[in-house]
């Protein structure tokens, strides 16, 4: 199903931290700069933020018909025939792009002195290239870029312009196109265009789903999906619904879901995913690890996914929190109150389905009420400590997503969206430990694969799926319970399949395979979770460094839900 090799595909804004783990620097070999170096070997890189700047190329050209169709450059590329930064430069003209080849910092590991560049493509960094030479290092980013961009444009092929299909010049005046008009408009259309793959596997599967279970269908409209994209597929391998949080105290056995939100929904599907393909990684069946999507990263010890899959996260319906500020904010004093600014992009608490700023939540001295940060706010630390979560990073290393695409149709910008994510933890990769980073994700407006529509009955219920599931499974969110209509039910007990108690029961499937005694000799959920050493201290530096920043504390869970064991 997942090919073991291929280049990546959607796969801008790259892991800074690994992208410095996967190359190495360019030294002699260069000899012949238009065909790209041979493939690097893993090195262990500490990853750094590109804050500091020391030189910045940059380039902007106006829009121009193309004389050359970009198959045609492409195709040359590929044999040889072009420059790699050439090419870039004449891709930019044509598809009017923004392209910067901007000088960045190398890290402190590696021994002798070299340059760094990366290639920033409308404000998406790629991989970092260095060389001896500037001349060298230039390069070796343009070729990095390309190995992800041009992927990217297989989809487009069809709507390029070929050579022939450019008309001659009128002899009257032509009216602007919409590139010349609204810029940020074209651009934003042909991200769009990259993003319809996702998009239809998305309603696909939904629409599969629902068809099989349409007395479920009002709870569509709060659908999240987590996909994952190679050269040639694009699947839907964890999708969740649901809009609360459970009215019920903290459970200590651990079989209660506290948050249904559809983006936590489908996160912890998204583990379940993980933990299958690593029973599939460590079966002993030769063609069972072949399906699985991970492959063994010597430098870290720890399991990847294999080279050319990326994942990405659509949602139907703008997060709760701070990504909802609204458009008019600006953090500017003489517009807007400090008060307001801070409650606006500070960190926030979910209760029953409602959010409040941790600056003027009433639930402080509220012990029934079970709270938990908002989404918009857990999202922020899963693109910084990896969607993985702790018990899963003892087998594999933090898996980020490469893009989030947002289907609400209510929403008109997604500025808050990109302030709450991307630039309240600007600055804290140097911070982290070996291997976590902050991902930027690409975000973006799409549009819904489901109409947002209200079912009072099924008000509470969200729906949860993964990958080899064989029917979904229906939980009402303010009970934290399977509901007793939901096509799956695990037992009579109604717990989720989602619960602690089940993703502990994976936990220690996997280390049996794995033959981690260390892991299979843990007494409860929370000493899993905290013998899980860089991943504690990456979400210490992060939970730290939001409070430094002014966005406010934490929410600090009762341990007693954490202290169950099987």
């Amino acid at each position: 199903m997942f090919p073991t090799g291929g280049s990546f595909r959607g796969s801008r804004g790259a892991c800074f931290a690994k992208a410095l783990m996967k190359n190495l620097p360019v030294t002699s070999g260069l000899s012949e700069p238009h065909k790209p170096p041979p493939a690097p070997s893993a090195w262990n890189g500490r990853s750094t933020d590109v804050s500091d700047q020391q030189e910045r190329n940059t380039f902007r050209h106006a829009p121009v018909k193309p004389k050359v169709s970009p198959k045609t450059l492409i195709d040359k590329y590929m044999r040889g025939e072009t420059h790699a930064v050439s090419l870039l430069h004449q891709l930019s003209q044509i598809l009017q792009f923004h392209l910067e080849i901007k000088e960045t910092v190398t890290t402190g590991n590696i021994s002798g002195f070299y340059f760094a560049f990366c290639v920033v493509i409308d404000g998406v960094e790629y991989k970092t290239g260095m060389g001896i030479k500037k001349k060298d290092a230039r390069l070796k980013a343009a070729q990095l870029a390309l190995q992800d961009l041009l992927p990217n444009l297989e989809c487009l092929k069809s709507a390029l312009p070929e050579a022939s299909d450019v008309p001659p010049p009128l002899p009257v005046k032509e009216e602007p196109s919409i590139s010349d008009i609204h810029p940020c408009r074209a651009i934003h259309e042909r991200k769009n265009s990259v993003n319809l793959p996702i998009l239809h596997a998305v309603r696909d599967q939904l629409t599969k789903l629902m068809n099989s279970h349409l007395e479920f269908s009002a709870c569509a409209s709060t659908t999240a999906a987590f996909i994952i994209q190679t050269s040639s597929t694009c699947e839907v391998v964890a999708l969740g619904t649901g809009n609360f949080n459970s009215k019920e105290s903290a459970s200590s056995s651990g079989r209660t879901v506290h948050d249904s939100h559809a983006v936590v929904t489908a996160r912890r599907s998204l583990m379940r995913f993980l933990y299958r393909h690593l029973l599939l990684f460590f079966s002993k069946t030769a063609t069972l690890t072949e399906k699985s999507v991970f492959q063994q990263n010597s430098s870290s010890g720890l399991l990847s996914l294999k080279s050319g899959i990326t994942l990405h996260l659509y949602v139907n319906q703008l997060p709760k929190g701070a990504a909802q500020i609204p458009s008019k904010l600006r953090l500017n004093p003489l517009s807007i109150s400090a008060w307001q600014v801070n409650n606006e992009i500070s960190l926030h608490l979910s209760v029953e389905g409602k959010v409040f700023s941790v600056f003027s939540s009433p639930f402080d001295h509220c012990a029934s009420k079970l709270v938990s940060m908002s989404t918009t706010d857990k999202i922020t630390q899963w693109q910084v400590l990896g969607y993985q979560g702790a018990l899963l990073s003892h087998f594999i290393e933090p898996i980020y997503v490469q893009s989030i695409l947002i289907g609400d149709s209510w929403c008109s910008d997604i500025r808050g969206m990109e302030i709450s994510v991307s630039q309240r933890v600007e600055g804290i990769t140097s911070l982290l430990p070996m291997l976590y980073c902050m991902m930027r994700p690409h975000i973006s407006l799409v549009p819904s694969v489901a109409t947002n529509t209200t079912d009072s009955g099924q008000l509470t219920y969200g729906i949860n799926w993964s990958e080899g599931d064989s029917s979904l499974e229906v939980v009402d969110g303010l009970e934290g319970k399977t509901t007793e209509e939901s096509p799956f039910k695990s037992g009579s007990a109604l717990a989720s399949r989602l619960c602690k108690a089940a993703m502990l029961h994976r936990f220690k499937l996997v280390a049996k395979e794995a033959q981690r005694q260390d892991l299979l000799a843990t007494s409860s959920y929370r000493e899993a979770k905290r013998m899980a050493k860089p991943y504690q201290e990456a979400k210490n530096v992060l939970r730290a460094y939001l409070l430094q920043q002014g966005f406010g504390s934490w929410l600090v869970k009762l341990s007693v839900s954490d202290n169950f064991s099987m």
